[in-house]
């Protein structure tokens, strides 16, 4: 581990529909790791949000920075596996942050951020899932959630750009980009070549 007083922490991420949470149970499940997964469903501002976006952004991502920072926070403080594997990072909040909110919200939003970022150790291999938009369309019907049936592709182009832009920031970070569109991670001969990542990034 890269910390002896913190499990090797592996934070999978992409854009709504990409398929973060399947991967992280997946890997979980292989390496017998934790698993941390977004409480996303109880977020009383989600379906108000997708109705009327403007009125709603500041409460939806208010309360997901708390529901978020509380989440891992709990979990980093009772973990004693070697291995945490989580389908979402803190650093999500700023990125749909900065696509959903007004320019001073965001900036006040912004300073809450940075106090409580800093507090959370960061993941020592972020996956990011990158997938088209006309796929993510696709993944996110198929899931069925009716609060998820206004979500636009000009909206999810939006999502993808805070990702590159973030992931452009993160260079000197150990990152590993899976193209979703060439690559299927279900099938068993990829999670292997996944698994075989995560164990040279630990240096095995």
């Amino acid at each position: 581990m890269t910390d002896n007083r913190l499990p090797f922490f592996i934070s999978i991420e992409g854009n709504i529909g990409a398929g973060k949470t399947t991967l992280a149970k997946i890997l979980a499940n292989q390496l017998n790791a934790s698993l941390l997964l977004e409480k996303f469903d109880e977020n009383p501002h989600l379906a108000k949000f997708y109705e009327n976006p403007k009125q709603y952004a500041l409460q939806v991502e208010l309360w997901f920075l708390k529901e978020r920072f509380e989440q891992m926070n709990s979990q980093f403080s009772i973990l004693n596996s070697q291995f945490l594997i989580s389908d979402y990072h803190i650093s999500k909040c700023l990125i749909f942050a900065k696509a959903n909110l007004k320019k001073q919200e965001f900036l006040i939003y912004e300073k809450s951020y940075t106090i409580i970022e800093p507090l959370l150790p960061p993941p020592d291999l972020l996956i990011y899932l990158h997938q088209d938009i006309n796929q993510l369309k696709k993944n996110i019907a198929k899931r069925g959630r009716t609060y998820e049936k206004k979500i636009s592709a000009t909206y999810l182009n939006k999502i993808q750009k805070g990702y590159e832009s973030y992931l452009k920031s993160r260079k000197s970070k150990k990152v590993h980009i899976i193209d979703c569109n060439k690559f299927d991670f279900l099938h068993k001969k990829n999670i292997e070549s996944i698994i075989s990542v995560v164990k040279s990034t630990m240096g095995y």
